[in-house]
């Protein structure tokens, strides 16, 4: 293995010593053979350097005092991938995908743990080429679309895109339309990189981080965060975790000099609809993270009931569980059958019929569907369809998720949870999985794509072409994907 090579052919040079660099020290025993260090000093300073080099050898690190060809990993404080890059190249070498570029965060930890801890995307400080100083036709360009980039749920910028949801939801509290969006197009963008960012250096070239937010990444989030709340985020937030509790009458309480739930609860002069009451009875529950374990559990529930009337029907968890994530705060379906429209149109009242024979249906609100076959897709990133669709609270039995363990409990053996159920024509079934996939900023960003880039529109519904003037059909989610243009990600790539 050659870690390091020369830019420019010919007869291989010395390599240039660090400035700074530690006398020989003496020998230590080496545990550790396939790793060899080097520690950049720059930005770290020679006395920091040489503490951190002497400190390593002592725990059997085997680290060199130049750089040399048998380095396999460069350790540096405070430097970006391609700050640690640009200075390699004014050495006249360039780094082989073999090489690793480490933050001292990797051998801080590696030399508590008196072994090498397993390298994560903490750690690394990946060569961002593409959009810095430095290209690298090896990296892709990225884009402004969600639907452009891979988004999983190995967030490396949390600090950030954290604050900036925080930011987004004050936002839209506020009714504040253009903030909400650039906040989360920040949030969005950053979730999908591959590193860490350390300094200012690592936000050139990026999208959707204009001159604010950049500000904001600058005083590290936090302190814009808590200058931004106001006395009613916080209370706003409380009241709309209650199920059935939207901005206008979280608003309306604030006003009316509410500031606790309790107060809310007792008044005797408010009045409640029948989902918020249902909100208030189930709050402890409601507000408690569905586990993954539940959600499947709630599955089979759902599964059992449609094919009890319509066995021929597909039954699709959507939403963040079928983007991988392992909690929620409700568990979405799709439901589609190849069957009659009149078979589809009964199915939703028959498994509430069937539910509330069983107890196990606590609450239920039944939208009926307005949905028309021919008429285009909304031109609005985040309109609702127009499906028939259910919400609901079920009654989960604690026995259905960990086989009967929970059932020696005392109390309760049950949780309530929400559940949403969609039910969509057989055709539409793609359009549909997509929209209710998510995540909401990936939906946003893939209609606005289909808007702008392709001259389509996109919706839950369908797909139309405003050049052919023609509706695209599609049976799947790659098929959409190929209609414009992208390339397929899938589901938990979709974290956006």
């Amino acid at each position: 293995m050659d870690p390091l090579c020369t830019a420019s052919s010919g007869p291989r040079k010395k390599r240039p010593r660090q400035v700074g660099a530690s006398m020989a020290s003496p020998p230590h025993d080496i545990k550790f053979q396939n790793l060899v260090l080097f520690i950049l000093e720059k930005k770290m300073g020679t006395t920091r350097r040489n503490f951190l080099m002497e400190l390593a050898r002592r725990k059997g690190f085997r680290v060199e005092n130049e750089l040399s060809d048998s380095v396999t990993h460069i350790v540096a404080e405070n430097n970006s991938g391609s700050e640690v890059l640009e200075w390699l190249q004014v050495q006249n070498i360039r780094a082989s995908s073999q090489l690793e570029l480490l933050d001292v965060s990797w051998l801080i930890e590696s030399m508590g743990a008196g072994k090498p801890v397993e390298i994560t995307g903490k750690h690394q400080l990946v060569v961002r080429t593409d959009y810095s100083a430095t290209p690298n036709p090896g990296f892709q360009k990225i884009s402004q679309y969600a639907c452009q980039r891979k988004t999983t749920l190995n967030n490396y910028n949390h600090i950030f895109t954290d604050a900036f949801e925080i930011l987004a939801e004050n936002s839209e509290f506020k009714e504040n339309e253009v903030s909400y969006v650039t906040f989360m197009r920040a949030a969005s963008v950053l979730k999908s990189l591959p590193f860490t960012i350390i300094s200012m250096r690592d936000t050139e070239g990026i999208p959707c981080l204009g001159d604010k937010v950049k500000c904001i990444i600058e005083v590290r989030v936090k302190v814009a965060v808590l200058e931004t709340k106001d006395m009613s985020f916080p209370l706003f937030q409380l009241f709309t975790s209650v199920f059935g509790v939207g901005l206008k009458t979280s608003e309306k309480w604030f006003r009316m000099g509410f500031r606790s739930l309790n107060k809310i609860m007792s008044d005797k002069t408010l009045k409640f609809t029948k989902m918020q009451k249902a909100g208030f009875l189930y709050y402890e529950d409601l507000v408690s993270c569905v586990t993954r374990a539940e959600a499947e559990a709630v599955g089979v529930l759902v599964k059992e009931a449609v094919w009890a009337f319509l066995p021929d029907a597909f039954v699709t968890m959507t939403g963040g569980f079928r983007r991988g994530k392992k909690i929620g705060h409700d568990v979405d379906f799709l439901i589609t059958s190849p069957g009659s429209a009149e078979d589809e149109e009964q199915l939703l009242p028959k498994v509430i019929n069937l539910w509330e024979k069983k107890g196990l249906l606590l609450y239920y609100d039944l939208v009926e569907s307005t949905f028309e076959k021919f008429k285009l897709p909304s031109r609005q990133v985040d309109t609702l369809d127009h499906f028939q669709k259910c919400f609901l609270i079920l009654k989960l039995h604690h026995q259905r998720v960990d086989s009967g363990k929970s059932s020696q409990q005392e109390g309760k053996t049950w949780k309530a949870i929400r559940v949403d159920l969609v039910m969509c024509p057989y055709e539409n079934h793609a359009f549909a999985l997509l929209g209710w996939t998510g995540s909401r900023q990936f939906e946003r960003d893939i209609r606005r794509y289909a808007t702008h880039e392709r001259k389509m529109m996109l919706d839950n519904h369908a797909l139309y072409d405003k050049t052919k003037r023609m509706f695209l059909k599609a049976e799947s989610e790659e098929e959409i994907f190929a209609h414009l243009g992208l390339d397929y990600i899938e589901p938990w790539e979709r974290n956006a």
